[in-house]
């Protein structure tokens, strides 16, 4: 069988490491940068508008978000991007990665300066505003997973083409990195201006007025970056994969190409046999796809499914696990603002130590080791940390063991991202083919946006004490933090298992990876 793969293609596939690669990560990272920004940056700031919000002076305890509302905040943007996700990666095939591209970017821009904005200050329409807003924010970025992996996998050549990808996503540790800083130094500076006592000494004043600016300037920062990097994306050039086999228009692509690269390459003339193979225009839902690609597909969604599942119940809840150790001081004898800091900074560190540290191993050994390899070992190495914790869980909660629970949590952490974090984000984005890889990646990510909404809100139930007197207000009682550890550990171990479905891209082409290469016998 003769291989066939496109000049230009090759030419991409064998391009030394130069400046535009480098472009391209910034380019792609810094929609990744507001998405983690974004996503997380409300975790930091749900107690205090329970404070504003839902202050109640009878109570002993400070405000907090009623259990709907809290869901709803939490939630509402995951399920805005889980939409998102499968709609721009259907327009991202069918229209054009670049065109698709700068539409997600303005929504994320708008809606993320437009959460921080609210109709009236009584409680029910603020959290209606961010709510609404925070929905259309989860949509654009929703768009930027699918795009953001297509686009970058496309650009790069063969041989560091997962460390390039992985350099996208690599940017979600930063920006939850940012969101930590934001809200430190955004705390830091109202609390000297704006000195209260805590909430045990004086419960109305506890809360000053102008923290009201504080979760809107935290939220609407993150628009910020992703406005700066918008001419840089509409100045890219359409992907030549994309332009190629899908355009069908190879003179267009060879000559982007050559702009980009800076070397001469010329437009071949048997280009539209390879183009134009009838073979290799199966839809989506054809027996030939499930043939090809079913198995892979199965493979990519239910590890991403199951990874959220328990990614996103640990790292949005890490504030009630670090309240429940004792790591942030008790509510009532902080004011709002101190909160706010205490919260962040936790999270902060937390984020620094382990989260992006994570990250970055991959880029560097993810074209060493192989996608399968991080991915078997980072499932594996959760669900032993996961047990590690859940099943000495009263040993771990004494004050003097506490630096050890948060060695073992960060160390979770680290292998998610170490791991299939990474990795289930990379591999969909090299084994579909160029008319289909964007829809199947969104379609992969979507499915672990399911995930994360089931570890969500999942969680936040679950995690509630089985002693109806210890829960929190308005809550039925659930099966305590240490048996909903347990799950999360059987849930990565499951995922583990699931790992064996998925290919190996590291080294191969694209077109070798999805079968395009096979035009002629």
């Amino acid at each position: 069988m003769a291989e066939q793969q496109l000049g230009v293609l090759k030419a991409l596939d064998v391009a030394k490491t130069q400046l535009y690669h480098f472009t391209a990560i910034v380019i792609a990272g810094m929609g990744f940068f507001t998405d983690a920004y974004d996503l997380f940056c409300v975790s930091l700031v749900t107690k205090l508008l329970g404070r504003i919000y839902y202050f109640n002076p009878s109570s002993e305890k400070p405000g907090s978000l009623p259990p709907h509302v809290a869901a709803a905040v939490n939630g509402v943007a995951l399920c805005g991007t889980l939409a998102g996700q499968l709609f721009f990666g259907w327009l991202g095939d069918k229209l054009g990665r670049k065109k698709v591209y700068g539409i997600t970017l303005i929504m994320m821009i708008m809606c993320s300066v437009a959460s921080g904005l609210s109709f009236g200050n009584k409680a029910k329409g603020v959290m209606t505003t961010l709510c609404f807003f925070r929905f259309w924010l989860g949509f654009g970025i929703g768009g930027d997973y699918p795009l953001s992996a297509t686009i970058m996998s496309e650009y790069a050549n063969k041989k560091t083409r997962g460390a390039f990808v992985a350099a996208v996503f690599a940017m979600q540790g930063i920006g939850i990195l940012a969101g930590g800083f934001v809200a430190l130094a955004v705390s830091s500076i109202f609390d000297k201006e704006f000195p209260s006592p805590t909430y045990e000494v004086d419960r109305a004043l506890s809360t000053p007025p102008q923290a009201d600016y504080i979760w809107r300037i935290v939220v609407m920062f993150g628009g910020i970056p992703a406005a700066l990097t918008y001419y840089w994306r509409m100045k890219m050039p359409e992907t030549a994969r994309y332009t190629a086999l899908v355009a069908k228009n190879v003179k267009q692509a060879t000559q982007d190409m050559s702009k980009v690269l800076q070397v001469e390459l010329e437009v071949e003339h048997r280009a539209e046999v390879i183009v134009s193979d009838p073979r290799l225009n199966y839809g989506l839902f054809s027996k030939e796809f499930a043939k090809r690609h079913g198995l892979p597909l199965l493979g990519c969604t239910s590890t991403w499914f199951l990874l959220d599942i328990a990614f996103y119940s640990q790292n949005l809840f890490q504030k009630d696990i670090f309240s429940a150790i004792g790591w942030i001081p008790k509510a009532a004898t902080m004011n709002a603002i101190d909160e706010v800091f205490m919260i962040a900074r936790a999270q902060t560190l937390i984020a620094l130590c382990s989260t992006v540290p994570g990250y970055w191993f991959t880029v560097a050994f993810i074209d060493i080791m192989g996608r399968f390899a991080i991915q078997l070992m980072g499932f594996f190495m959760m669900t032993v940390f996961m047990f590690a914790i859940a099943f000495p869980y009263d040993h771990w909660t004494k004050p003097d063991n506490r630096i050890g629970f948060v060695v073992m949590y960060s160390l979770t952490f680290f292998f998610a991202n170490f791991g299939p974090n990474a990795t289930t984000f990379i591999v969909p984005a090299e084994i579909f083919p160029a008319r289909l890889r964007s829809t199947c990646h969104g379609i992969s990510a979507a499915t672990g946006k399911a995930g994360a909404i089931v570890g969500a809100f999942g969680f936040l139930y679950a995690a509630q004490s089985q002693d109806k007197n210890k829960t929190d207000a308005g809550y039925p009682p659930g099966i305590g933090v240490k048996n909903s550890l347990i799950v999360l550990g059987v849930i990565n171990f499951i995922g583990m298992l699931f790992t064996f479905l998925v290919p190996e891209p590291k080294g191969k082409s694209l077109e070798e990876l999805s079968g395009e290469t096979e035009a002629e016998k």
